[in-house]
């Protein structure tokens, strides 16, 4: 895998030959005041100048043609092709098996994603905060991959980029309701009590389970800490107002 861009970018600890990946952080853009640094989202405030500077910096620095999603918390999945580039569908994941296409996926919070099937035969990248995640957001990507690249769930390899940690999450009964998660419910262990009608829930640990469940074992990544790392990322949850990052995935092109 190779890529470039800022040194504080993030890479999948993976070995996926023919595959490009990586994940931004607030390091190497333009931006200023709470969307200081590489913010890659228009309309949240941002000057519209820095923005189209720095998904510029992105695009050059992956050498592929981003998608972006106009993201919406479900489980909508697209397949990307040329005709999409400038487009934004509405989705909340993407699969690509087109060399020179990115699948990219836009947080300040909720969980990246990114999907690499065997013998760089497709890729992909998802969305996935706690909506899209009960709704089964990655369980929806891992079918249309495995669909796209004709192989098994087995055989695809799994990254979690940054997202709110198990410290910092608090998330009401609704929360619980939606992931089904009782005593005897295998998510139970990912929300922990905290305060009457509150339990902190741990993103990560449940993504890793739906993932587990839909057959995807070769799973890394997800130690970081948006809302405890304020240098290094945006927080939805901590600043209210702030930028995103952007984590990418696409097919290198065969020389």
């Amino acid at each position: 895998m190779t890529s470039a861009g800022h040194p504080d970018w993030l890479q999948p600890d993976w070995h996926a030959p023919g595959v490009g990946a990586l994940m931004t952080t607030r390091h190497g853009g333009i931006s200023q005041g709470p969307f200081s640094g590489m913010n890659i989202r228009g309309g949240l405030g941002d000057d519209p100048a820095a923005v189209a500077h720095n998904q510029a910096l992105l695009a050059a620095a992956i050498g592929a043609r981003p998608v972006y999603l106009d993201q919406v918390h479900g489980r909508g999945v697209v397949r990307l092709t040329p005709d999409l580039v400038g487009h934004v569908p509405q989705a909340d994941a993407s699969v690509c098996t087109e060399p020179g296409l990115a699948c990219t996926v836009q947080v300040a919070d909720c969980l990246p994603v990114l999907f690499a099937a065997p013998g760089a035969r497709g890729v992909a990248g998802a969305h996935a905060g706690w909506r899209g995640l009960s709704a089964g957001v990655l369980q929806a990507t891992v079918e249309a991959l495995c669909e796209a690249a004709a192989c098994a769930p087995a055989d695809v390899q799994a990254w979690l980029g940054p997202c709110i940690g198990p410290r910092r999450f608090e998330v009401g009964a609704d929360v619980l309701r939606a992931f089904g998660a009782d005593a005897s419910d295998e998510s139970a262990a990912c929300f922990r009590p905290h305060a009457p009608g509150k339990w902190m829930a741990d993103l990560a640990g449940l993504a890793r389970q739906r993932l587990r469940a839909a057959g995807v074992t070769q799973l890394a990544g997800g130690d970081w800490c948006t809302v405890e790392e304020a240098s290094r990322f945006f927080s939805f949850r901590r600043d209210g107002v702030t930028g995103r990052m952007l984590a990418a995935i696409w097919l290198e092109r065969r020389s």
